[in-house]
């Protein structure tokens, strides 16, 4: 059902209120180092235990995970590096990450596999692309695809379709707080059936999932390299904050 303008604004805050985060994103300071009590460490700094991946695709080097696609290893399917510890229901995640200009990658959360061999993942998904066209919208890797583009907050309603209620910012003006080819943190806190996406301490989109017939609960976590040319990712500093 379509909604007025005038009516988004209660269900916006609402929504605020029972999630305790500030509704623009001018309202969240950057760079917050916060309270990182309850996490801990799920990447070690120097191998990848506790993960499985492609090593023609994935290394550990300088401190950071590395995703890479050379001219000698393009893909043929999006591949996954997957954390084996856990499938997390409740949780925040937070992590480094800076890809090359041209870049596509991705962090996937209640997600399942669907191919041991390629290493895929099926699920929500942070994204974040070189361009900073996508980065930090809710994207459902083969799924129901885009839930919340950038600066949105979305309902998916029990057919599945999403239905815009109101908004994080303007979609390009949350760019100026995304550094193109440097270190991001991305934040995600998911609870119940409800996802939000924030990078450097800015709400980027905020899902609410009442599709019951094809949400997930809880699922693996993973980093992505994407189909496409050539292109570098780094994650680093990865932490877990389970509910």
């Amino acid at each position: 059902m379509y909604l007025p303008k005038a009516k988004l604004f209660p269900v916006t805050f609402l929504l605020m209120a029972m999630i305790h985060v500030p509704l623009f994103a001018q309202d969240v300071p950057t760079n917050q180092g916060g309270n990182e009590e309850g996490f801990k460490s799920i990447f070690d700094g120097k191998t990848l235990k506790g993960w499985k991946g492609d090593q023609v695709y994935w290394r550990v080097e300088n401190g950071v995970i590395v995703g890479e696609i050379t001219p000698k290893t393009i893909l043929k399917n999006n591949t996954f590096l997957i954390w084996q510890d856990g499938e997390p229901e409740n949780f925040e995640l937070k992590l480094d990450c800076r890809i090359s200009v041209n870049g596509n990658s991705g962090i996937n959360y209640r997600s399942k596999a669907v191919s041991e061999i390629s290493l895929a993942l099926q699920g929500y998904q942070a994204d974040i692309d070189g361009k900073n066209q996508w980065s930090g919208q809710n994207y459902e890797e083969r799924g129901r695809a885009f839930l919340a583009l950038r600066g949105q907050i979305a309902r998916v309603d029990y057919n599945g379709k999403p239905q815009i209620i109101g908004s994080t910012g303007d979609k390009e003006g949350l760019t100026d707080f995304i550094k193109s080819d440097d270190w991001n943190e991305y934040h995600l806190i998911v609870r119940d059936n409800i996802m939000i996406h924030m990078i450097n301490g800015h709400v980027m989109s905020i899902v609410i999932d009442d599709d019951q017939n094809n949400r997930a609960m809880k699922g693996l976590i993973g980093v992505q390299v994407h189909v496409g040319p050539p292109m570098k990712v780094e994650y680093r500093n990865i932490r877990l904050k389970e509910f």
